[in-house]
Order: structure tokens, then sequence, then C-alpha cells
């Protein structure tokens, strides 16, 4: 069996570390979190193959741990920080960071770039099931009864969305702020998506993502 890819989150608000550990096991990674600035010690003894770092952090500066860590190794970074002034970008950046996220950030987004990230070290994530149903977002392909359902890339995030929240009803809010990263309400565009991916679906079976009358979707695993 192929060893899950390791992540490290070190991020002090417990809210977010909550959700993106969740996130995070839910895509298939192996996951540690601290709640501070930690020594280098601690997170290289989990080999990990990725690390989402905070900046303000208590106890010591995210930026300055991230350059004694890459002093010492070519770990992936992920900067997830309130910081977003340019000059701190930059800074993130000049260390050696992979990426540079900005809060409030849509977790969808964050998974993205961590898979890509992930992609480009050699490690990728597994596909994710739902009874007849597999996503597979490294390959970037959708499958139903073992037939391909040529999903645009919004779609297969879409329906990678509701396999991971499967059985959970999704109010439009919600898939628009966690898929599209919208913050704006309009429940045409989801509602236009979740349409065309039916469409998609029932070419190989029953209605999977069924309608909540006036709280959202759900996906039933049947």
């Amino acid at each position: 069996m192929k060893q899950r890819a390791r992540v490290v989150v070190i991020e002090d608000e417990s809210a977010v570390r909550a959700g993106v550990g969740a996130a995070l096991e839910a895509e298939g990674l192996a996951v540690s979190v601290f709640a501070d600035y930690v020594d280098i010690e601690t997170i290289e003894a989990g080999m990990p193959d990725l690390i989402v770092l905070d900046v303000g952090l208590p106890g010591g500066d995210g930026f300055e741990l991230a350059g004694r860590l890459r002093a010492r190794r070519d770990v992936p970074i992920v900067f997830l920080t309130a910081r977003d002034a340019v000059t701190d970008r930059l800074a993130g950046f000049q260390i050696g960071a992979d990426d540079y996220l900005v809060k409030p950030f849509a977790i969808e987004e964050l998974l993205a770039r961590i898979r890509v990230v992930l992609r480009r070290a050699g490690r990728h994530t597994e596909p994710i099931e739902a009874g007849d149903v597999l996503v597979d977002e490294h390959a970037g392909l959708a499958f139903r009864n073992g037939q391909p359902l040529g999903l645009t890339p919004t779609e297969l995030r879409l329906l990678a969305f509701f396999v991971r929240h499967r059985g959970l009803v999704l109010s439009k809010t919600q898939l628009l702020s966690q898929v599209w990263g919208y913050d704006a309400y309009d429940p045409n565009v989801v509602e236009v998506h979740v349409s065309a991916l039916r469409h998609k679906l029932e070419e190989n079976g029953p209605r999977v993502v069924e309608t909540v009358r006036g709280l959202g979707y759900r996906l039933v695993v049947r």
C-alpha cells in the first residue's frame, strides 16, 4: 500500500486549525497539527511532505521558522495568513514558499493549491469515492460505474466537494464559498452547475444529487 502524504499544519486559530486538519484528513492525507511556534526537530520527526504555516504565531514568527526549515530541508511550504500586504507576500516567496494564501479563504482553494504543490513534489492525494462515484482530482477525472463523466474543472471541484461531504445538506452559500470562493451570493451559478453535473451523473445511474427544498443539495450514496 502506498504511504499517505504527510502534512503538518501550524496555525494558532483553533477553528481554522480544526477545519483545515479535517479537510486534509478527508483528502486521505496524514495530518499533524500544532497551535503555536514549534521547534524544527518536532516538525522533522514526522517527515512531512508539506507544511501549512501561519505567519503570526504565539512564541515566534512563521517567516523565521520557514527560513530555518528551508536551511535544513527542502520541504514544500504553503503560507496561510491574514497578512496580505505585498511586502509580506514577497517576503514569503523570497524565503522559498511554494504558495501564499490570505485569510479569509475558501477551503477548496487551499486544497487545490496543496494538491498542486504535492504533485510538483512527486506526491499526490488518493482518489475519493462515494458509492459508484469516484473522483481522481490528481488526474482531473471522475467516473460513475466505471464510466468517465467528462466533467469541466468546475464540475469536478463541485463533485469532489459533494463526495467529501456525502450525506450532508450543502447550501448554495456554502458551495459558492467553498467551491468558487465567492463572497457574493448568486444562486444561479450553483443551480446551473448542479444541473449540468446531474445530467452527466444520471447518464450512468439514478439521481444521487438531491435537492433539499429551501436548504440546498445533498449527495446520497446508494
